[in-house]
C-alpha cells in the first residue's frame, strides 16, 4: 500500500487532519450502506446521522445491489451471521467492487465461531479498505497476538488498514501506525459501540481516500465524543444518548485540542 506524499512525515498533526476529514464528511453527507446485526441497526443509523452521514440498511436480495451502487461506502458487519445477511454480503461486496466503493469489514465475534472466522478470512481476500476489530477478533483472523509488528504485517500482507480498538486504539496500514488514547470506559457498557465505530470508519472512507487517515479520524472523533458524553452521562443509558449529542456537537477546536494520538 503506497503511502501518500502528503502523509510521509511522521510529524503530521493527526488531530488537525482528523478534523479536516470530519469537516468533509459533514459537508458531503456521504451515504453509507450498512449490513449489520439486528442489535446494532438503530444505534448505527443514529451515529451516522449525528456525524453528518446518511445511512441505509436494506438486505433485500431484490434491491441491495442497487442500494450499494448508489451509496458512497459499504459496511459489512458479521454480528448476525445468518443466511440472509451472508447472501446480502456477497451481492453487496460485488456491487462495491464494480463501483469502486470503499468498504469496511467488522468481523464480530469470529473468535467464538470457526465458520464465521473462515467467512471473515474469505471476505478479507475480497479487498475491504479497512477492517475494524478488537483484540480477540484480530487473534482469530490473523492467528497472531495483536502486537504492533503482527498488526503491521497482517495489514501489509492483506493490503488493508487495520483499526484495532480497545483501551487504546491502534491503526496501521503496514507502513504507518497511529495510537489513539481517547475514549471512556462507559463506551464498553453500551452495546454496538464497536459496530458504530466501523460505520463511522466507512463514512470517513467515503470522503478520504487514504484509508489509514480515514480510520484514524473516525476512531479519534468517536473517542473524543465518548469523553465528552461521559461528562454528562449518569450511566450507560444516558451515555448512549449523550454520545450522539457529543458527536453532533464535536467541533474542530475540541477535536484538535483533546486528541491523544501519536
Amino acid at each position: 500500500m503506497r503511502e501518500p506524499d502528503s502523509l510521509r512525515e511522521s510529524t503530521i498533526d493527526l488531530g488537525a487532519a482528523g478534523a479536516d476529514v470530519l469537516a468533509r464528511l459533514r459537508a458531503q453527507a456521504p451515504c453509507v450502506h450498512c449490513i449489520t446485526n439486528a442489535v446494532a441497526q438503530n444505534f448505527t443509523a443514529n451515529v451516522l446521522l449525528a456525524a453528518g452521514a446518511r445511512p441505509s440498511m436494506t438486505i433485500s436480495p431484490e434491491e441491495i445491489g442497487a442500494f450499494v451502487a448508489s451509496a458512497d461506502a459499504l459496511l459489512v458487519n458479521l454480528g448476525t451471521f445468518d443466511a440472509d445477511r451472508r447472501a446480502a454480503t456477497d451481492t453487496a461486496v460485488a456491487a462495491a467492487a464494480a463501483e469502486g466503493l470503499p468498504w469496511v469489514l467488522d468481523p464480530v465475534l469470529i473468535d467464538r465461531s470457526p465458520p464465521r472466522a473462515t467467512y471473515a478470512g474469505a471476505l478479507v481476500a475480497r479487498g475491504p479498505r479497512a477492517v475494524r476489530l478488537n483484540h480477540a477478533e484480530f487473534a482469530a483472523l490473523a492467528d497472531a497476538a495483536p502486537q504492533a509488528e503482527a498488526l503491521r504485517r497482517y495489514a501489509r500482507d492483506a493490503r488493508i488498514v487495520i483499526g484495532l480498538t480497545g483501551e487504546a486504539d491502534v491503526v496501521t496500514d503496514g507502513a504507518r501506525l497511529a495510537t489513539i488514547r481517547n475514549g471512556h470506559a462507559l463506551m464498553a457498557r453500551v452495546t454496538a459501540m464497536g459496530c458504530v465505530a466501523s460505520a463511522l470508519v466507512a463514512a470517513c472512507l467515503a470522503v478520504e481516500r487514504d484509508g489509514w487517515l480515514a480510520t484514524t479520524a473516525a476512531l479519534l472523533a468517536l473517542g473524543v465524543a465518548g469523553e465528552d458524553a461521559a461528562i454528562r452521562a449518569r450511566g450507560p443509558g444516558s451515555f448512549a444518548t449523550d454520545i450522539l449529542d457529543a458527536l453532533y456537537r464535536l467541533d474542530r477546536d475540541t477535536l484538535v485540542a483533546r486528541a491523544k494520538v501519536q
